[in-house]
């Protein structure tokens, strides 16, 4: 450790003070003050100087300047104008890292990479999420299909699971399908609310989603899949074929959803937490000769 890094109790209390910082509970901050966790959170990213890494929400700079000794290039996107004189203090020692003021939501990601990554021949997204936000961040970083290595990211430790989790479980869901769709999830560690200022009230967790070079299964539509994954829990304890009808069909069409399902061989008495990856590809398949 030394006196520089920023994810240290005092120092993050002395950057709040010198600026007269004040959390804004809205924006969901809260900043990390552990080295170990920072550590694993790059660690997970597997970056190298021929690397690049875009960083949501930096915050005052503390996991930035860990990306920053180990990637060749750093932009991080920060919401928040209020941080951005602490930010060009804490980052000044760090001239490849370069700070973007913004929503990322409503950003244009593939022209940021293309116009701010000439020379890294991988680009991995890091960040520490705030809760509120956190599907839909990660959904338009997966269906925009930017060109990632991984994303690694903290969230909210049930959220991270649910992500990561299989078919059958009451963790799984709309947002387990179609991160597994794009690629391979794993909870990397488990980080204890007492971490970070000020302190959230549960839990966190760094989950890695690795990107694949294609998506896990065929399907012939992926926005037929985004519906018919969507539609299938939106209400988690009605069966496929009240979930289908209600938010997808209409109950006029039961005769031919039934056909579908019998043609896709699947029970339409399941539960959307029951299909698996391969099964949902199967069933939406049916259902694109219909609405494509």
């Amino acid at each position: 450790m030394t006196m520089r890094d920023i994810a240290t109790p005092t120092r993050t209390k002395e950057i709040l003070k010198k600026y007269g910082f004040s959390f804004k509970k809205s924006l969901g901050q809260n900043f990390l003050i552990d080295l170990n966790i920072l550590g694993k959170i790059v660690d997970a990213a597997e970056l190298t100087k021929e690397k690049g890494v875009i960083e949501i929400g930096p915050g005052i700079g503390a996991l930035t300047e860990q990306l920053s000794r180990r990637a060749g290039k750093v932009v991080a996107i920060e919401i928040d104008q209020r941080l951005l004189p602490i930010l060009a203090d804490t980052l000044s020692s760090y001239p490849h890292t370069e700070v973007v003021h913004g929503d990322v939501l409503e950003m244009d990601l593939h022209t940021l990479i293309r116009d701010r990554f000439n020379d890294q021949e991988k680009i991995s997204v890091v960040a520490n999420l705030p809760y509120y936000v956190t599907s839909a961040i990660l959904m338009k970083l997966l269906e925009e299909r930017l060109p990632l290595e991984n994303i690694v990211v903290m969230i909210q430790k049930e959220v991270a699971e649910r992500i990561a989790s299989g078919p059958g479980g009451k963790e799984y869901g709309a947002l387990s399908v179609l991160a597994q769709f794009y690629a391979e999830a794993e909870v990397v560690t488990i980080v204890p609310h007492s971490v970070f200022i000020p302190q959230p009230n549960v839990d966190s967790a760094v989950l890695r989603l690795r990107i694949r070079n294609k998506p896990a299964v065929d399907v012939d539509s992926e926005e037929i899949f985004y519906r018919v994954v969507k539609a299938s829990f939106a209400q988690r304890r009605k069966t496929l074929s009240n979930n289908l009808l209600n938010n997808l069909f209409g109950k006029e069409r039961k005769e031919e959803m039934l056909q579908i399902f019998a043609k896709a061989g699947i029970d339409s008495a399941r539960r959307g937490e029951t299909l698996s990856l391969e099964e949902f590809a199967r069933l939406s398949n049916r259902i694109s000769q219909i609405f494509g």
